[in-house]
């Protein structure tokens, strides 16, 4: 599979980049709104959220704390529901291509992959280039976001696949996922840090698996902190288990789903 997307390649990033082109058609400014939309979104958090609210985490007074807070959590989660969600569409999406060329089925969520990581690259730029303004840039803990990407993108995708495979033969999955989502992101600290909450509260909401990888997140752009590796070792076991069961169900129901598309 790895070798067959090596030799794709070509044909993942020229759907990348046409997806990416399409976005802004027709528009004065074009690929410029990449920016200008995640300035705006970073912008609201930060003075709205921040200043205006006077919203304040746990213990602190910086009045800029809260935005960044807020900013680290929905940014990474806004990929990881990127990557979920397009997973589970992508073969209805582009079932006419499935059916007229012949080309490995795994480099549709690769496709899905790199998008989402683009389009996060993006994102965070800007916000970092925003903390470097206000002189709050983490420094050399952004490493650390290598690993985290991997593994959380590594949960997504696997999820994403599975789910995808399934809601070609049952089209109720994506209505489910869409609500899935909405509940799972009530479920996870990002508009509200967990040293507010009470103990019981605290200990079910820490049973979500993205807990501490938004956690980790919030530490290094916050505080420059490396994350608490030693947290992660069950969420890097269930992203491995994730692609393993995806891409087991995609090999046995590969060569079916062209038949119900």
């Amino acid at each position: 599979m790895v070798a067959n997307l090596w030799r794709y390649r070509s044909f993942i990033f020229g759907m990348v980049k046409r997806e990416f082109q399409a976005r802004y058609l027709n528009s004065l400014l074009g690929s410029v709104w990449a920016v200008l939309n995640p300035l705006a979104t970073i912008l609201i958090y930060v003075l709205i959220f921040g200043r205006v609210m006077k919203t304040r985490l746990a213990g602190g007074d910086d009045p800029l704390a809260y935005g960044i807070f807020l900013c680290a959590g929905v940014l990474t989660w806004g990929m990881f529901t990127e990557t979920i969600n397009r997973c589970v569409t992508i073969f209805i999406e582009q079932a006419n291509l499935l059916k007229k060329m012949s080309f490995p089925r795994a480099t549709l969520p690769a496709i899905v992959l790199v998008s989402a990581l683009l389009n996060f690259a993006i994102v965070f730029a800007v916000l970092l280039c925003f903390l470097a303004f206000f002189g709050r840039f983490p420094g050399a803990s952004l490493v650390a976001l290598i690993p985290l990407i991997a593994l959380q993108q590594g949960m997504a995708l696997g999820l994403g696949v599975t789910l995808g495979v399934v809601n070609v033969f049952f089209r109720d999955v994506g209505h489910v996922v869409a609500i899935g989502l909405q509940l799972w992101f009530w479920f996870t600290p990002i508009v509200y840090p967990l040293a507010i909450l009470g103990e019981r509260t605290r200990e079910l909401v820490a049973l979500n698996p993205l807990t501490p990888v938004v956690g980790a997140y919030q530490a290094i752009v916050i505080g420059g902190h490396w994350p608490q590796w030693s947290d992660l070792w069950f969420q890097a076991a269930l992203a491995l288990l994730a692609l393993a069961f995806a891409r087991l169900a995609f090999r046995r129901l590969a060569g079916e789903m062209v038949d119900y598309l």
